[in-house]
């Protein structure tokens, strides 16, 4: 009897061996295994920004690791989707492609097109669902039309993933040996500058993925509820880069979290499902309007007076506004690659709404900079602060940086941390620093060599400003 003639597995933002059911059917059906990862730079689906890319660098070494383990190394090729797998069928005389699926739209319409014409040619292609608890068409109100407010979206969609459960994981794969170029020639780590060097507390890869889920789950899921809120705390999973990059999926957390929720609470539990419930929401969102990426959800925003302020985003993006909470939240994006989540709606808030600039290109900046960006999560977070998006903030909602940084930061010391200029202020006086001028922070040495910046605008009359903007939108 022959054996089976070899199928691709296409990894994109998949790249772990458990629960992965496009690497599951490859190998349950036969086939011998041609693990592909394809760096395709062409026009289409959105480029990585530059620490993404870092953390892509990582993750597949690691998945490359894994599959080593198996006897099926990773084969890496650069180019456009179509023709390299053209390429790599014509190679190896693959008769089968298997992926698992994306949702913005340049993705789906590529894919589309790709599973029309291989089968077409004969091929037996295929796609899975390995991101989502829900796919995006599975779930709709009353009416039949998709959701635009979460909490009725997650009351469904939480009934319908109730009983989710991973899959497992190949006990072994036959493999095909590919030529494969080397990951050190794609060059993607950071230059000009490499401003990467902090990001060496991240574990990118499967395993990674793993162990950081249930040190959370171990440690600080009873806590979540109140502790997500405060930055300084490591309250949170910091699980999202895996999730982006799909080292662990969602069905992956959605059970052991259920299962801890006995020994820590189900409160608690609750309150970490229903962020992975909002991720979900995003997606939903972004697959039944795939222009939330590039244009307001609300056509009204169109006619937003945006104001153009080129040095007010730069003191944004460095982390130089004079508002410390926001500072130092700018600094630890830059510094990690990831800022905590209520820290982000705080920095954007003060972007959008403090300084009127246009929510695309603080999106673009968090896109760049940030581990864990994420084509559904970005777009829909920032339209969401500015009032644009679905089941968004209302307009008359403008966060108070510096209350908000002396509810969520009491004793300052995220903000020290980050803020280096204002270490030697002490409590919750470090989130008002000009009071500080003519005392303790003027007697610094260090505010000596490297002040602290004024404000560079007054919230009062920015807030009042904002307000009048959003009105005139009627």
């Amino acid at each position: 009897m022959s054996a089976a003639p070899p199928a691709i597995v296409w990894f994109r933002r998949d790249l772990r061996l458990t629960d992965n059911p496009a690497l599951l059917a490859a190998s349950e059906r036969g086939h011998p295994i041609i693990a592909l990862y394809i760096l395709d730079e062409s026009p289409g689906p959105r480029p990585m920004g530059a620490a993404s890319r870092w953390w892509l660098d990582k993750s597949l070494r690691a998945l490359d690791g894994e599959l080593r383990s198996l006897g099926c190394p990773l084969t890496l090729r650069r180019g456009g989707a179509q023709q390299v797998l053209c390429d790599v069928m014509r190679e190896t005389g693959a008769t089968a492609l298997y992926w698992n699926r994306l949702y913005d739209a340049p993705s789906t319409s590529r894919d589309t097109r790709l599973k029309a014409g291989f089968k077409a040619r004969g091929i037996d292609c295929q796609s899975f669902n390995a991101a989502l608890l829900n796919e995006p068409w599975t779930i709709a109100n009353g009416a039949g039309a998709p959701y635009r407010v979460f909490t009725p979206y997650w009351r469904a969609a939480r009934q319908m993933a109730a009983g989710a459960a991973p899959l497992g994981r190949p006990a072994e794969l036959a493999c095909v040996p590919v030529a494969s170029e080397a990951l050190d020639d794609w060059a993607l780590h950071p230059r000009k500058p490499d401003w990467s060097g902090g990001f060496a507390d991240w574990r990118p890869g499967e395993d990674g993925a793993r162990a950081r889920l249930e040190a959370f789950l171990d440690a600080s899921l009873g806590d979540y509820a109140e502790a997500r809120d405060e930055p300084a705390q490591e309250g949170t999973s910091r699980i999202s880069p895996h999730l982006a990059f799909g080292e662990i999926g969602p069905r992956q957390v959605w059970a052991p979290t259920l299962a801890a929720s006995g020994r820590q609470g189900a409160g608690a539990a609750e309150a970490f499902l229903r962020e992975l419930g909002w991720r979900e929401f995003n997606y939903h969102v972004l697959y039944h309007h795939p222009e939330i990426t590039e244009r307001s959800l609300k056509s009204a925003f169109d006619a937003f007076p945006w104001r153009r302020d080129r040095l007010g985003l730069r003191a944004w993006k460095l982390g130089h506004t004079g508002y410390p909470i926001v500072d130092a939240g700018m600094r630890q994006l830059w510094a990690t690659g990831w800022m905590h989540n209520r820290v982000r709606m705080i920095v954007a808030s003060f972007l959008v709404k403090d300084l009127l600039i246009d929510w695309r290109l603080g999106e673009a900046w968090f896109w760049d900079t940030l581990v864990d960006a994420d084509i559904a999560n970005n777009a829909a977070n920032w339209q969401w602060v500015a009032g644009s998006g679905a089941d968004a903030a209302p307009y008359f909602r403008v966060f108070n940086p510096t209350t908000q940084g002396a509810r969520f930061d009491a004793d300052g010391r995220y903000v020290r941390r980050w803020v280096r200029e204002l270490a030697s202020v002490s409590g919750a006086r470090v989130h008002e620093p000009w009071r500080e001028r003519g005392g303790e922070l003027a007697g610094s040495d260090l505010m000596t060599a490297e002040p602290y910046p004024e404000p560079i605008v007054d919230h009062a009359v920015a807030r009042a400003r904002a307000l009048d903007a959003f009105q005139r939108l009627g």
